[in-house]
């Protein structure tokens, strides 16, 4: 293990990881909206918005989120949209994870008894009413841990932006030990940063859990 090598690149190894970050923040605020509104369609009465976010999720869950990355940095100047790798990456992973949510929130919310909204109907609440104050409270508490899940295999999934050279974390290393020869302890740092990262990013969601389980 050369450890003055890491210590002397562990500096463009943090830049890289705020990158990193800053993916994984932005593509997750698009995964949750995209995740709320898949879910919407697929709970809704209609039969044209259920076959929406049936097809989006059947889309983005049956494809490798590598090919969606390139077909949105590669594939979009051909139809006219030209997006820097940061956008793309951001845009790809967004709507990839906003299929996983879509299905997270929908479980979540299907899950509730319905006696308790069949109760609350029967009290005179209005459909919007009922899954506002019912409905929805009780969901929120389901997803809390499976999107736990979702947003740490969305910092590791981060890692395939390095494919159209976006420099975060897995492209440092990658460019690094073409200059070094020292794959072992890139990767390793790589490795702990990721893992540092997730083990935060873990501890929020057990705190917020915990938090939501006691009210």
């Amino acid at each position: 293990m050369d450890t003055d090598l890491i210590i002397r690149v562990f500096p463009y190894f943090i830049e890289a990881g705020w990158v990193t970050i800053q993916l994984s923040v932005l593509s997750m605020l698009l995964g949750l909206v995209c995740g709320a509104l898949g879910a919407a369609a697929r709970l809704s009465r209609s039969v044209v918005l259920r076959f929406i976010g049936a097809a989006y999720v059947s889309l983005i869950r049956g494809t490798p989120a590598l090919i969606q990355v390139f077909i949105l940095y590669f594939g979009g100047p051909q139809i006219g949209i030209q997006l820097e790798a940061f956008e793309a990456g951001v845009l790809a992973l967004g709507f990839n994870i906003g299929a996983y949510m879509t299905e997270t929130m929908r479980g979540a919310i299907i899950s509730v008894d319905r006696g308790q909204t069949e109760a609350a109907r029967t009290l005179g609440l209005s459909r919007f009413e009922t899954f506002r104050a019912v409905t929805l409270p009780q969901a929120l508490r389901l997803m809390i841990r499976p999107l736990g899940v979702n947003i740490n295999a969305l910092i590791k999934g981060t890692a395939l932006v390095a494919a159209i050279s976006v420099v975060e974390l897995t492209y440092t290393a990658q460019r690094y030990i073409g200059s070094t020869y020292k794959p072992f302890e890139m990767f390793f740092l790589a490795g702990a940063i990721y893992m540092a990262i997730i083990y935060v990013t873990g501890t929020a969601v057990s705190w917020l859990d915990r938090r939501v389980a006691l009210k």
